[in-house]
């Protein structure tokens, strides 16, 4: 009899695949309140590196991080009638605090640009206190009718970044700054991710904006998932909180704002963008764990050289688990490691010893092979390097082989509803076409220029619009 596989397959039921991967890989369960999720530590892992990385990033452009309080009055996000329009269906509401009903309600955090503008306002008097560029890494609640781990949850973890400038320009060319430097370059180089950059219909925008700029990613079902975005929130939540600064010439004038979020749904993009039906596939400038060195057995001397052997990788700079184990099967073992993806595995038993060699396994090309022990540690950096460019050109054949150039509304339809993404000239869709597309389940995933770049203004001349189905 046919042994059982371990997940389901992707081709017989992609979202199953999913949970199953999410809860055998140890990344998340379901919280106890419906929408929640509990993320696991080695979930949690990939999180603290992705933190990492984008903060290092956003601080090299001169941010700051902080914290602002996770309840609002409710009162603040009536200021803002798009913003609040946006948010309203998603908000929860605390009434009562102490056993006593509040004398004003007050909402959980959705986003923060309310609160942090109540701040800026009182932080900005005069054109020395800009630009003010401030980041806060926070969770946030929208409550959800249709959750999914990461994807969509009620509660999720985030950064987002809040900035006030003095000028239109500044503000525009910060928000681009951060679309293209920080996320971008984040998805592209530490994500191994494939994305297409692009700016937003105003049907997608995000609520109290005047431009959105996304990062579109293909799943390996062929939707799309937003993957991060930038907003240029023009002086909207400048009037709404009177949040101005008296200029070089003694004049009073409101700042120009942006604002900009990543989320743990990156986790979520990392299992259905790279996973395969063995588990997750880590790219390994991501991976906190880069390589595991498993012992077959208990044999006293191969425990001493799985050690020493983590030690070495360990001092040449590779982030390494040593698995010594051995009152655990092996096989079990290989099995969860090759389910949460660690880029290399490194096995050594007795026979090995013998030979002076390990068995090194690579999760992302796949494939094993008997290597020197004295070869490794040398042998490894290049491996992961060669399997980090695998998994990012993988990822754009996908997209190219996927996407098709369309003419009409129908071609478009017909693309995005078997599995890919089209291309149709902005001219030829427009916004009728657009609100028509939702009858479909299809929506436009953000306008670029004929040549792939951002265009400047959402009509202008040229523009594609970039169609799909989207999680």
């Amino acid at each position: 009899m046919a042994k059982a596989p371990v997940l389901t397959p992707r081709a017989d039921d992609f979202p199953r695949w999913y949970q199953d991967l999410i809860t055998k890989a140890e990344l998340a369960d379901n919280g106890p309140v419906r929408g929640t999720m509990v993320i696991r530590p080695y979930g949690y892992g990939l999180w603290e590196r992705m933190q990492a990385e984008m903060d290092a990033r956003i601080k090299e452009t001169g941010t700051q991080n902080a914290y602002f309080p996770l309840l609002i009055p409710e009162s603040y996000l009536a200021r803002e009638a798009d913003h609040v329009e946006g948010f309203a269906p998603e908000l929860a509401v605390v009434t009562h605090g102490g056993g006593k009903e509040l004398e004003e309600p007050a909402v959980v955090r959705p986003t923060s640009e309310m609160i942090i503008n109540e701040y800026f306002s009182k932080w900005v008097q005069s054109y020395r206190d800009l630009p003010l560029l401030i980041n806060q890494w926070a969770n946030v609640v929208r409550w959800e009718l249709r959750p999914r781990l990461f994807l969509r949850t009620s509660e999720f973890l985030w950064q987002e970044g809040h900035t006030a400038h003095a000028t239109y320009e500044e503000a525009r060319d910060f928000a681009a700054h951060i679309h293209r430097q920080v996320y971008e370059d984040f998805m592209l180089n530490v994500l191994a991710m494939d994305v297409v950059p692009g700016r937003k219909t105003v049907r997608e925008r995000f609520a109290g904006a005047i431009n959105t700029l996304t990062l579109e990613g293909m799943m390996g079902d062929g939707k799309a998932l937003q993957m991060a975005t930038s907003h240029e929130l023009g002086q909207n939540f400048a009037k709404a909180f009177n949040t101005g600064y008296l200029s070089k010439d003694g004049r009073q004038e409101l700042v120009w704002q942006t604002s900009w979020g990543s989320t743990t749904r990156m986790i979520g993009a990392l299992v259905m963008m790279h996973g395969d039906d063995a588990g997750l596939r880590v790219p390994p400038r991501l991976a906190h764990i880069q390589a595991v060195v498993l012992a077959i057995k208990g044999d006293e001397a191969v425990l001493a050289k799985v050690r020493e052997l983590g030690d070495r990788l360990k001092a040449a700079g590779v982030r390494v688990h040593v698995d010594d184990r051995t009152d655990t099967p092996f096989g079990r073992r290989a099995v969860d490691w090759e389910l949460k993806g660690v880029p290399v595995r490194i096995e050594i038993g007795p026979r090995d010893l013998e030979n002076g060699t390990a068995m090194l396994v690579r999760r992302i090309p796949g494939g094993k092979e008997p290597v020197s022990l004295d070869a490794l540690v040398p042998l490894l950096p290049g491996i992961l390097e060669e399997d980090q460019a695998l998994l990012l050109r993988q990822s754009r054949e996908r997209r190219e082989a996927r996407t098709t150039e369309v003419s009409t509304f129908g071609e478009a339809v017909e693309a995005a509803t078997t599995g890919g993404w089209a291309r149709i000239p902005w001219a030829a869709l427009g916004e009728e076409g657009e609100a028509k597309l939702a009858d479909h389940a299809v929506t436009v995933r953000c306008l670029v220029a004929e040549d792939g770049s951002v265009p400047d203004d959402g009509d202008a001349p040229g523009n594609v619009a970039v169609v799909a189905r989207a999680y």
